[in-house]
């Protein structure tokens, strides 16, 4: 093609003969309104030199940009299935949405999955179902160590902080905590006055940046924390050790969104970027965390104290059962966050490629919990794209004592999963710090419909228990969930993985799949042995 007609030349030439055209024929000079801005792009694009495209083709390259805006609605909207979607399908979202809305939530004709592939797992119900079992449970955390236990929903909203999510989404899932009277964690962005704004219960979750807890340097400030959590609302404390998304990383928040809001709930200087290192200072082996988890709990007044982690080195999670032996002190929870997990914004290869998923990382913990003995003095929760009553028990199968969700509970405030939390550009006003966004969310509509959905899944979670003829949803073992190994094989996820029995690793270390790992940890190092 000749130079003098390739699309670089052509396009602002045909733009420059048409606004010619149309100021010289009167009938057409309406039609400037938009040939003349076209005009004036075409030629930006044509004189600009970052971008090829728009060089070469200026003007109609900004559709190649365009396109790229409305690929997700457009996919999610006309273009995938049910049951396609990520991270949560059509069908998940669905059924999240109507259970927040208080609409019906059964589905017609039966499964869509395809029950001989690996995609279907099931749970075994009874011939006899227990329809006289409890209408709902608690579980009581702490008790026996704390002077304040806390008596615990089955089902709590988890880590979501003030700056990752608006000020109006953070009220909104406060408020309906507080109708449904369940928990709220925090986020390690501390506490914020929209998370006390409805006296919902708040679980302290502590990053390494100790927001909240924070002196000047950066390191952890006692006083302050002691002050901080002695409110009435701060039911628990959760040390973050490390989260699904992003395990093992740091965080920078740049000073341009370190706005006055979030620099008054987070103990820093407005405008001024806040760095959180990828370790704690406060501790650098498991014997010195557990001593920082027994201050933590006495600095609170009693209040309990865990940790939360995505599995990463398995001999660590054995390490630190080793110095709960070594010292007799045990946090009164561990949080396990599946690879799986995430709500803002994350390095790609952190969130693809590094963490345990939630099934692995759960029968980890409970496996190192129960193989010293010390499951009933340690709570497990589960946290990893947990939407659902099946989900739930899926997870009291592995051994949690109670779940968390974020997504689920972001998708009962509104969220379309537009995937712009990174940006601040969410639609919804969820994920976002722009107040015009914002006010899409009004707080009194979204607070009861996350008390809906949280209700309406812990309903659900009875309803299994029921169906299996169980007391309790701790009554449910590995042995009564089955995963298809391919087409003709399926099989008790307890003949899958591995189950541990009480105290082997104290009695029998070397007749188990873990000896080695169990021979590398060491109470007073993460590092192997």
């Amino acid at each position: 093609m000749s130079s003098l007609i390739a699309p670089r030349y052509l396009i602002p030439v045909l733009l420059i003969a048409g606004v010619a055209g149309c100021a010289l024929f009167t009938p057409l000079r309406l039609a400037l309104v938009l040939l003349v801005p076209a005009l004036f792009v075409a030629l930006l694009d044509f004189f600009q030199h970052k971008h090829a495209l728009r060089r070469n083709y200026p003007l109609i390259a900004r559709l190649r940009w365009v396109s790229e805006e409305l690929r997700p609605f457009i996919r999610s909207y006309f273009v995938e299935g049910d049951l396609e979607g990520r991270p949560f399908s059509h069908e998940q979202r669905s059924l999240i949405y109507a259970r927040a809305k208080g609409e019906l939530d059964s589905h017609p004709m039966g499964t869509e999955l395809d029950v001989y592939s690996d995609e279907y797992e099931w749970l075994g119900h009874s011939i006899a179902p227990k329809e006289e079992a409890p209408e709902f449970w608690r579980v009581n955390v702490g008790e026996g160590t704390c002077a304040k236990p806390y008596n615990s929903a089955l089902l709590n909203i988890s880590a979501m902080s003030f700056g990752s999510l608006s000020a109006k989404a953070i009220e909104a899932l406060n408020l309906g905590a507080s109708i449904g009277d369940f928990a709220h964690n925090t986020g390690e962005g501390s506490i914020s006055k929209y998370h006390r704004a409805h006296g919902g219960d708040l679980i302290w979750e502590l990053g390494s940046g100790y927001f909240g807890c924070r002196a000047k340097d950066g390191s952890f400030d006692a006083g302050l924390f002691a002050e901080n959590s002695s409110g009435g609302a701060v039911k628990m404390i959760e040390i973050k050790l490390s989260q699904g998304a992003k395990p093992g990383h740091g965080g920078v928040l740049p000073g341009s969104k370190v706005t006055p809001e979030i620099a008054e709930a987070r103990g820093v200087t407005p405008w001024k970027t806040v760095y959180s290192p990828a370790a704690h200072t406060t501790f650098s082996n498991p014997i010195e965390m557990l001593q920082w988890v027994a201050q933590l709990r006495e600095l609170s007044g009693g209040k309990p104290v865990g940790i939360k982690l995505c599995v990463g080195q398995p001999h660590e999670i054995l390490a630190i059962s080793k110095a709960m032996l070594e010292t007799g002190i045990t946090p009164d929870f561990i949080t396990v966050d599946g690879a799986e997990g995430g709500t803002g914004a994350a390095p790609l290869e952190l969130s693809n490629s590094v963490g345990m998923p939630l099934r692995e990382g759960l029968i980890w913990v409970r496996n190192a919990l129960v193989g010293v003995g010390l499951k009933d003095k340690v709570k497990l929760a589960a946290a990893g794209k947990i939407h659902s009553g099946a989900g739930m028990a899926k997870a009291f199968a592995l051994g949690a004592d109670w779940c968390n969700a974020a997504r689920p509970f972001m998708f009962s405030l509104g969220c379309v999963q537009s995937m712009q939390c990174h940006r601040g550009d969410c639609p919804t006003g969820v994920a976002t710090q722009e107040e015009w966004r914002q006010s899409g969310l009004v707080i009194e509509d979204k607070g009861p419909r996350v008390a809906r959905f949280q209700r309406q899944t812990v309903h659900s979670l009875r309803e299994i228990v029921v169906a299996m003829g169980l007391e309790n949803p701790w009554e449910i073992t590995a042995r009564d969930m089955r995963e298809r190994l391919n087409g003709a094989y399926s099989a008790p996820i307890d003949k899958i993985y591995e189950f541990l029995d009480e105290n082997v690793l104290l009695n029998d270390p070397n007749s188990t799949k873990i000896a080695d790992y169990w021979t590398q940890a060491q109470a007073n190092s993460f590092r192997r042995a």
